[in-house]
């Protein structure tokens, strides 16, 4: 086995919860490498969220995308831990002593005792538009992700979805749009009630039992063709710019070949975030258990405990859980 430095938790996943984790792992003096497929940290709410308002976070009125990964990156820098980038993890393998080697898509190797699971969905992808000649218009006038808000300003923007992203970027968007029209192929929506609400309540135009069947243009989308589920009726409807939130695939690359339970492409844990592999915890949207709590604030949450339960892996003995931060070597003045 070739040489390298052994760290007693590595936390796979640089998003949210990944970083959340990195942090508490230093408040309980854990030797702490994270390991991130994109090329920087904040994961999905990086790549397709960072000007989306997120307020299911509490003390956090309000807060974008980037700012919540940007106070996430500052605070799990206090303790120092390794950050490697672009790099995927496939491979596990148990050496003879008990610790883990890790073993990336590019042959690098990484070493450690304990790891925990924060990749999310896994692989970002997310569902395009199944539609023929679709792909023409991306980078266009057809959009997957919000970069910027204000490119949307004055324009009739159609949104094709029916959950909490659709509906939250149709409140987002309705102020600064000129129109905004939602589409949706089911007859009731997804997502959190009061958004819903917002939703229902605005100037938004709400189109239900109904889908993006074709679109028309040459070098950009100058109408779509709206197909009505229950009378088969087709409609032309002129827009400006088209965003798609039909959600992700689900693609956990070689680490679903690790040999954890899993049901529905999800690991399934217990309530101290332990997989069925010892020594092997998860957290965050890659987990599922009863009652578990779909928001960014239960993920925060499912962190500390599956670091908690690291430590109690590696060393019975301690204490279940870290002290305050408030009473923390770190953080008290000399």
């Amino acid at each position: 086995m070739e040489k390298n430095e052994m760290y007693d938790v590595t936390i796979i996943g640089g998003g949210p919860i990944g970083l959340f984790t990195a942090f508490y792992s230093g408040m309980r003096e854990l030797k702490t490498k994270v390991i991130e497929y994109l090329p920087q940290v904040g994961g999905k709410v990086t790549y397709f969220y960072p000007e989306k308002i997120l307020r299911d976070i509490g003390a956090l009125p309000a807060i974008s995308g980037s700012d919540l990964i940007k106070q996430l990156k500052e605070q799990a820098s206090t303790f120092k831990p390794e950050m490697v980038f672009g790099e995927r993890v496939d491979d596990l393998e148990r050496a003879e002593d008990g610790t883990y080697v890790l073993t990336s898509h590019n042959g690098q190797r990484h070493y450690t005792k304990t790891v925990i699971l924060a990749i999310g969905h896994g692989t970002l992808g997310v569902k395009k538009l199944p539609i023929v000649g679709a792909d023409h218009f991306e980078g266009k006038n057809l959009h997957y992700t919000v970069d910027r808000v204000e490119n949307f300003r004055g324009k009739h923007v159609l949104i094709s979805g029916g959950g909490d992203s659709a509906i939250d970027w149709a409140n987002r968007l309705e102020p600064i749009a000129e129109k905004v029209t939602i589409v949706h192929r089911r007859e009731a929506f997804s997502g959190h009630e009061s958004s819903i609400t917002e939703m229902n309540n605005s100037d938004t135009h709400v189109k239900c039992s109904c889908y993006v069947s074709d679109l028309i243009g040459k070098d950009h989308i100058d109408k779509v063709v709206l197909n009505h589920v229950d009378s088969g009726e087709k409609e032309e409807v002129e827009i400006d710019a088209l965003l798609v939130n039909h959600g992700f695939d689900l693609d956990l690359g070689g680490i679903q070949n690790w040999g954890m339970t899993t049901s529905d492409g999800k690991v399934v844990t217990d309530a101290k975030m332990e997989t069925s592999i010892p020594g092997i915890f998860a957290a965050g949207d890659i987990v599922t258990y009863p009652h578990r709590l779909t928001l960014i604030a239960g993920g925060l949450a499912e962190g500390p405990k599956a670091l908690n339960s690291a430590k109690a892996f590696l060393d019975p003995d301690a204490e279940a859980m870290a002290m305050y931060s408030t009473h923390h070597k770190e953080f008290v003045e000399a």
